[in-house]
């Protein structure tokens, strides 16, 4: 089955899933950077940003479950190939104007396809463990606008959503 680049590679014939077949590709440098945020009380904020929480450093363990989580993506997302990753950055910034924290991963490789999911994972999951580090004092907080941010490298080119994207304009 030939492929344009607006067709379903996942898909066979039979519109099946299936692993998208990438041995044919030469492995080239490639880098995805993923943003999200988390929304929260200014009183959890102020708790986080002074290291006064139940269950201890947020910050540093949300960067970390990113991380982790970054180099399981091929276990989590059922099609993802697994790719030998050879830098993963969580960046986790404090934003009192949300009042919350910006999320942001870098993932790079040098493989066959791109680290897109590997770079969303990681926000996802620092995040998720974010919330989780600090629901105690508040299950209000709100995890959005998890995207693309940019990528480079692999047949596509580079890209970037920039801080135009029409999605994010909706939110």
């Amino acid at each position: 089955m030939t492929q344009d680049s607006t067709s379903l590679t996942h898909l066979d014939q039979q519109g099946q899933a299936q692993m998208v077949d990438v041995s044919a590709k030469l492995p080239t440098v490639r880098q995805a950077i993923a943003k999200g945020q988390v929304r929260m009380a200014a009183k959890t904020f102020e708790a986080i940003a002074a290291g006064n929480t139940p269950k201890g450093d947020v910050l540093g363990t949300a960067r970390l479950a990113g991380i982790m989580a970054a180099k399981q993506t091929a276990s989590l997302i059922p099609l993802c190939h697994p790719l030998p990753l050879h830098k993963v950055e969580v960046l986790i910034t404090p934003d009192p104007g949300l009042p919350g924290y910006q999320i942001q991963a870098t993932a790079k490789t040098k493989a066959e396809t791109g680290v897109e999911m590997e770079a969303l994972t990681a926000v996802s999951v620092a995040a998720l463990t974010l919330y989780d580090m600090a629901k105690a004092i508040d299950q209000g907080m709100i995890i959005e606008q998890i995207h693309l941010y940019s990528k480079q490298g692999g047949k596509s080119g580079d890209w970037s959503a920039g801080e135009r994207s029409p999605v994010l304009d909706l939110l």
